[in-house]
């Protein structure tokens, strides 16, 4: 693998030698166990956003692949859509939670998504040596998508260009693995009906699919949120670890913001993806935390039935 980039960021600067030594075998049971794994992260929230975060969230994902897990990323980008929307002088348009998609809008997604928000990501990755490439639902079909009228009020609403991931053909990922690249992956798909008309997908169920379809060892999913909590806001409800079967039972109770991001957890699982992560992107390498820790952080769905509370069992159940 060669060795490891320079990722020093100060902030394990007041620990002294043997602390530091400390955390690196703790470290070394989730090193050993996700060592050739795949681990299928949604950037998101304030880690894309926020230039020390985006700086952070990169140097995690050359971490996990330098000791040799297998990150591939799959990425939104509402704010940055909606910056250059205003920009253009495009009023920006909501229904049931979607964004109202318009042919001048899709352009406008399209370009962003993968010709800015790709574009800086990976290069941020690659200020650490060549290893991400960009692309996007529509290179190689990876993605294919429907049209979908959500629901408002139960009745069906037309938000233009926007689309469900319906097929995933994770071959084109799977090329950049074995050639040892970080993929980054942008939230856009071909309409299975047209494939020259593009639409705009959630990057939370596109990255739940790929999950899916790739065989990852898990997904993490970053959002602005500690993660899930039984009763918001009260801090001592935030949920450790739920089960597939409870959660798809309690889902109509949940925040609209937090139920795509449930719901690609859920799908993830139902598909083979062992463990699905919903974590705080506005902590500095909360992805690092999350997965080479004791606890962990954030709320874990895994198969199943129950529910645990954090702060009264540990977050891996052991």
């Amino acid at each position: 693998m060669g060795g490891l980039p320079d990722l020093q960021t100060g902030i394990h600067a007041d620990l002294d030698d043997d602390r530091k030594a400390e955390v690196l075998i703790e470290a070394l049971p989730w090193l050993e166990e996700f060592s050739g794994q795949r681990i299928v992260v949604k950037y998101g929230g304030n880690a894309m956003v926020d230039e020390h975060l985006k700086r952070c969230f990169a140097q995690d994902m050359v971490f996990l692949r330098q000791v040799g897990m297998h990150p591939v990323v799959v990425h939104g980008g509402g704010p940055q859509i909606t910056r250059m929307l205003d920009a253009l002088g495009i009023e920006s348009v909501f229904r049931g939670g979607l964004r109202v998609t318009t042919p001048e809008t899709m352009e406008v997604v399209r370009m962003v998504l993968t010709g800015q928000v790709s574009r800086d990501l990976v290069g941020l990755i690659n200020t650490h040596g060549p290893l991400a490439v960009g692309l996007s639902g529509e290179d190689a079909s990876l993605f294919s998508a429907s049209r979908c009228r959500p629901l408002v009020d139960g009745k069906p609403v037309d938000v233009g260009l926007v689309g469900e991931v319906v097929g995933v053909d994770a071959s084109a990922v799977e090329d950049l693995i074995e050639a040892g690249r970080i993929p980054v992956v942008s939230s856009v798909a071909p309409d299975e009906n047209d494939p020259t008309q593009v639409l705009n997908v959630n990057a939370d169920a596109a990255a739940g699919a790929l999950a899916s379809a790739l065989g990852a060892r898990k997904l993490v999913i970053l959002t602005n949120v500690e993660g899930l909590y039984r009763e918001w806001p009260k801090k001592e409800s935030l949920v450790s670890s739920i089960g597939t079967d409870y959660l798809e039972e309690v889902m109509d109770r949940m925040q609209a913001g937090m139920r795509p991001k449930l719901e690609a957890c859920v799908q993830a699982v139902r598909g083979g993806v062992e463990e699905a992560h919903i974590i705080d992107g506005r902590r500095p390498h909360s992805i690092l935390n999350e997965i080479f820790t004791k606890n962990g952080i954030g709320t874990m769905v895994v198969p199943g039935d129950g529910i645990r509370m954090r702060g009264t069992h540990d977050h891996r159940g052991e």
